[in-house]
């Protein structure tokens, strides 16, 4: 690739000959300019690759200038070189597969750009690295996330013109009205207010279990007092109108009993009206001791509706995605304190059996002692009084400590990298829309804009940079026929 000095030889003959090798090698060699960047390569080690398109050009005649300017962006005949407006950069990773056999791709290179450069380069990507094939699919689900979130953007944004009137008009009407709080003002003060009543109804059902606050019926038993009864029946009956719209104008039924936070609404409205069932009906059937106890149970199930605040908090959904991710660091955690307190239990249960007033009569009640040593909480119920019980739960305090450290690093990142990748995929997406705006606006004669309604068909081009998604095109192409520009 890059020209060596001659060396010096006191021999006219083989310096004659050493120039006129040289001259030969320089005629046959090929000159690439990628970017400013210069590069001289030799036919044959071009030839290596004959489909690609160096290779091409090493072959092609001297004087067939239109076969020469649909492979290169611009030509030298006298230098014999080629220019080409391509990311040198990225050439240089490329150009390792004539030598090498293989194509590393470096750190920074944006992985879409790359593949697009050897697709220019006529490189298979099956020389393309493993490594950087991981790094590939990555990049290749971030734009899969980016396509869906285009998606939901465009349905919220999608009038309902185009709906014929009837009942699935006031289905999807409903929907969105229900469920995207950001599809019109209405739909948004309607998620307000359901927010607000899940913080009044977890406040009632606290305030329900103070013995001040209750009253006591004429068999002497307390309950809630009525004003808090009857805020607790306006709560549900607005959770109870909630959940029957949603499920009502749910586009999938199956999809929509599945959700896991549909579930949770379900749970957090059905114990009231099983009380109320037992309430009225169940002495019928059962003793009223029976009841009681049954209906108490059920009380505890009230505490669902808190879960009901993920739904309208992005910070809970990022948190629960991160416990998601975190599974091996957790499942570590626990498996180094189940070790732990095995171990430290057993210790403390040994060193402290000879003591006369030991309180470790058991290694399963010492299992209580080794969890809230390890963990640093230590009620001091149950503690060693000897010097070597002592030392024990010295050792396994910091052991404890040690352990649950270790996990908390790769959870905080998971959190972050999500909430940070949620941000991106959320800019992304409405660059993504942009340019699909400012596509079709260049596509109206005189630049003069329209709507994008119904007349944005499939055969519009979301995007023309080396990054475009091309899940919204050809494929997808009935995604893009909805927003509006005025």
């Amino acid at each position: 690739m890059w020209s060596l000095p001659r060396s010096r030889s006191s021999s006219s003959s083989f310096s004659s000959q050493s120039d006129s090798g040289e001259k030969r090698q320089q005629q046959r060699e090929i000159s690439v300019n990628i970017g400013g960047v210069r590069l001289a390569l030799r036919p044959e080690l071009l030839n290596r690759y004959p489909e690609s398109r160096l290779a091409e050009l090493a072959n092609c005649p001297a004087r067939s200038f239109d076969l020469i300017s649909s492979l290169c962006d611009d030509y030298d005949p006298c230098r014999r070189e080629f220019y080409f407006d391509r990311d040198p950069d990225s050439f240089k990773c490329i150009v390792e597969v004539y030598y090498f056999g293989e194509v590393h791709m470096k750190r920074g290179i944006c992985p879409i750009c790359f593949i697009k450069e050897m697709e220019f380069w006529k490189i298979d990507l099956s020389y393309l690295d493993e490594c950087c094939k991981s790094n590939l699919s990555e990049k290749e689900e971030e734009l899969a996330e980016i396509a869906d979130k285009v998606r939901l953007l465009l349905d919220d944004l999608d009038g309902l013109d185009g709906e014929p009137e009837g009942p699935r008009r006031w289905q999807k009407l409903v929907w969105r009205f229900m469920e995207k709080p950001e599809s019109s003002l209405a739909a948004r003060v309607v998620a307000v207010i359901s927010f607000l009543f899940i913080l009044i109804s977890s406040v009632v059902m606290c305030l329900g279990t103070i013995p001040d606050l209750q009253v006591e019926d004429s068999e002497g038993n307390r309950s809630e007092h009525p004003t808090l009864d009857a805020i607790e029946t306006v709560c549900i009956g607005w959770f109870t109108v909630e959940f029957v719209l949603r499920l009502g104008s749910a586009p999938s039924k199956v999809r929509f009993v599945l959700s896991f936070m549909n579930a949770v609404d379900f749970l957090a409205i059905m114990p009231f009206y099983v009380v109320l069932t037992l309430t009225y009906l169940g002495t019928a059937m059962m003793e009223l001791a029976d009841v009681q106890q049954a209906v108490q149970a059920l009380r505890i199930m009230r505490v669902a509706r808190v879960f009901k605040l993920a739904r309208h908090s992005s910070g809970l959904q990022t948190l629960t995605y991160a416990l998601k991710r975190s599974f091996k660091e957790l499942g570590l955690l626990l498996m180094y304190m189940g070790v732990g307190i095995f171990v430290f239990s057993a210790l403390g249960y040994t060193m402290e059996q000879s003591h006369p007033e030991t309180l470790f009569r058991s290694i399963p009640q010492s299992f209580w002692w080794a969890i809230i040593t390890m963990t640093t909480v230590g009620y001091g119920d149950i503690y060693p009084k000897t010097t070597l019980g002592r030392c024990n739960a010295a050792i396994s305090f910091l052991c404890g400590v040690i352990a649950i450290a270790l996990p908390i690093h790769p959870i905080i990142n998971n959190f972050v990298i999500y909430y940070n990748k949620q941000k991106v995929l959320e800019t992304a997406a409405r660059h993504e829309l942009e340019l699909m705006e400012l596509q079709s606006l260049e596509q109206t004669p005189g630049g003069a804009p329209r709507k994008l309604d119904a007349t944005w068909d499939g055969t519009v081009r979301p995007s023309r940079s080396d990054t475009h998604i091309p899940l919204l095109t050809a494929a997808h192409g009935t995604v893009a026929k909805k927003r509006s520009v005025s």
